[in-house]
């Protein structure tokens, strides 16, 4: 390789020498702008998106990106409290779903029992242990009454045309 050879780029393009910095900041602006010209940056794999940079400056760099790759729930890995307090934060909307009063009574219960439960663990560090509160029994029971009543029920009319409309009359 000749000296001659270290003073070109790859496509040719001459390196100067000996301008110092601003030069060389100037070269490097004429060279990136060159090359958009040409279209040397279009159509490159993640344009339009984010940078993702491994910050090895974050030791959990990599289990980050494992979580978010693999798309992995980490509830299971949280403290009990923030776990409770994630549940608490679903009601009433979650209880919706029960069939009987009698399930939603127990599936709030379960929960009052869960929190009165993290409560008696012992809590270490300066600062006061995070708690849930309980959820009041009766006030679910009564938004889940509240819902089921306001889900429009299919008229007995409504029935009888739907049911007619997929099994028609056979002719006689």
């Amino acid at each position: 390789m000749s000296k001659d050879d270290d003073d070109v780029t790859a496509d040719g393009t001459p390196i100067p020498r000996g301008r110092g910095l601003h030069g060389a900041q100037t070269w490097v602006d004429q060279v990136v702008q060159q090359a958009q010209r040409r279209g040397d940056f279009e159509d490159l794999p993640g344009a339009g998106k984010p940078l993702q940079i491994d910050s090895h400056t974050d030791p959990d760099w990599w289990v980050k990106g494992w979580v978010q790759r693999e798309r992995l729930d980490l509830t299971d890995a949280m403290p009990a409290v923030m776990r409770l307090r994630r549940e608490k934060a679903t009601f009433p909307d979650a209880l919706f779903e029960l069939g009987t009063e009698e399930e939603v009574r127990r599936r709030v219960e379960d929960f009052n029992a869960r929190v009165l439960e993290d409560r008696q663990k012992p809590h270490t560090g300066p600062h006061s242990p995070p708690i849930v509160g309980r959820v009041d029994i009766e006030q679910m029971v009564q938004q889940w009454r509240e819902h089921r009543s306001n889900q429009s029920p299919v008229s007995s009319t409504e029935a009888t045309a739907t049911q007619a409309e997929e099994h028609p009359a056979k002719p006689r």
